[in-house]
């Protein structure tokens, strides 16, 4: 078994300098997948080489769409809707829940038998959720007794899916992208309701492609994304821009260490994506934008971040959409806040790569800032000041890793994190990228 990675983050001088995070997550898994469903050789640049994204790459390669690398970008030999073939290997998603859950949506329109399995923290995760909509437009799975929904799981797809319209118990864009990917597949046409509005990468890059689809916002507030089935779209050329998950810790190494000034290049600025940067805002943050652009159906600009005093605030629950993975990283931010950050309606945090509400409440008890759960609220005590000197467990999280590497940043005692193997998942170079703006690891 591999020994753990452990690393020791230090308080540092002021941060400053220009960086360019890598590209983002979603829009990278989504960016194959809707290349190999396409007729023809897209073209992606900017693609998050990470072991998530790769794990994405090899599953379609496995099913029949090469990805190769060609000078500086990937393309993608697209098989066309319904086109893939049967895998001769079970698909192995390593630690992407993102991957396997859109995948099943795409093997769903398939009359083909596929195992899908992932490393032991995949393992452990739901997937019932997307498996509800899916198995009721005619994907079967085989694998499991009744009512368990972990993987490994063996499915079996089909050319007769029907069509559904479906509406989101609660708001996850991996469900509703799963749903619509199935759909393309389907006769007639496939609609999911969202009372509350996630990510939107997948029908804007739908669009993108050609394909057909639809969004329609209702007076009651709940929006209604509609994708035409039997579909036919051409390849297409993509530039991914940075991920601002990826981002945010950058930005709040900056927020709270004195005399900061660091700029983050190309970051996506998708209105569903924004909820961090909104937060930090209120909390008295300074972030500036400068250059707004649209690059490939998506809002693209640089961001300026300066160090700033900053203060608790409450994080509405209709915010967690927009920035559910932001937040291990700002409850670190809201140590440093002066008085109480309440986080509100995290329940989505309880199934991700671990149980993030419980890792986040222990690593900070683990450094000395108080801070406890109630129902789905996190409340942090900010003080100003972080004491540090602890050892955070990461629990196979590459989230929790990075953010107590940023809290340790401005701790009065360096902070050391049990395992940051997991990184290269979502953020390869991570501690490489810090170290040149001014970050003391080791």
């Amino acid at each position: 078994m591999p020994m753990h990675k452990p690393l020791t983050a230090s308080r540092s001088a002021r941060l400053s300098g220009r960086l360019h995070v890598p590209g983002d997550k979603s829009i990278s898994h989504r960016a194959l997948i809707l290349s190999a469903l396409a007729t023809g050789r897209s073209r992606i640049e900017g693609l998050l080489e990470a072991d998530d994204i790769m794990a994405t790459a090899k599953a379609l390669a496995a099913l029949g769409a090469e990805v190769a690398r060609s000078n500086g970008a990937f393309e993608v030999s697209g098989q066309g809707v319904g086109g893939l073939r049967v895998p001769g290997q079970p698909l192995d998603f390593g630690n992407s829940g993102t991957g396997s859950r859109l995948m099943l949506g795409v093997v769903a329109g398939h009359d083909m038998k596929a195992e899908f399995t992932g490393d032991e923290s995949l393992r452990r995760r739901p997937m019932g959720r997307v498996l509800a909509p899916l198995t009721a437009m005619g994907l079967r799975v085989e694998s499991k007794e009744e009512g368990e929904t972990t993987l490994p799981l063996t499915v079996c797809g089909t050319h007769d899916l029907i069509p559904i319209v479906y509406e989101l118990p609660v708001p996850s864009a991996q469900v509703k992208s799963a749903i619509l990917l199935a759909g393309l597949h389907a006769p007639g046409r496939t609609s999911v309701v969202e009372k509350m509005a996630t990510r939107d990468h997948t029908e804007l890059m739908l669009a993108h492609f050609g394909a057909e689809v639809l969004v329609e916002g209702r007076d009651d507030g709940t929006r209604v994304v509609t994708v035409c089935g039997d579909a036919e779209f051409g390849r297409a050329s993509l530039s991914v821009p940075g991920d601002p998950s990826s981002a945010a810790f950058a930005i709040a190494a900056a927020a709270i260490r004195p005399g900061s000034d660091v700029i983050i290049e190309g970051v996506l600025m998708n209105p569903t994506r924004t909820g961090f940067s909104e937060t930090l805002r209120e909390m008295g943050g300074r972030i500036e934008l400068l250059d707004l652009r649209g690059e490939g159906g998506e809002q693209v600009g640089d961001l300026r971040i300066q160090s700033a005093s900053l203060k608790g605030v409450r994080v509405p629950p209709e915010r967690a959409p927009s920035m559910i993975d932001e937040y291990p990283i700002l409850a670190v931010v809201a140590a440093f806040a002066e008085g109480e950050t309440r986080m509100e309606g995290l329940s989505e945090l309880k199934i991700k790569e671990s149980d993030r509400l419980r890792a986040i409440a222990a690593g900070l008890a683990a450094c000395g800032v108080v801070a406890r759960i109630e129902g789905d609220d996190l409340i942090v005590e900010g003080r100003g000041e972080v004491k540090g000197g602890g050892l955070v467990e990461t629990y196979m999280d590459h989230r929790i890793a990075m953010a107590f590497l940023i809290l340790g940043l401005g701790a009065s005692a360096p902070v050391t994190v049990d395992d940051t193997r997991m990184i290269a998942t979502s953020f390869p170079g991570f501690a490489e990228l810090m170290t040149k703006l001014g970050a003391n690891f080791t």
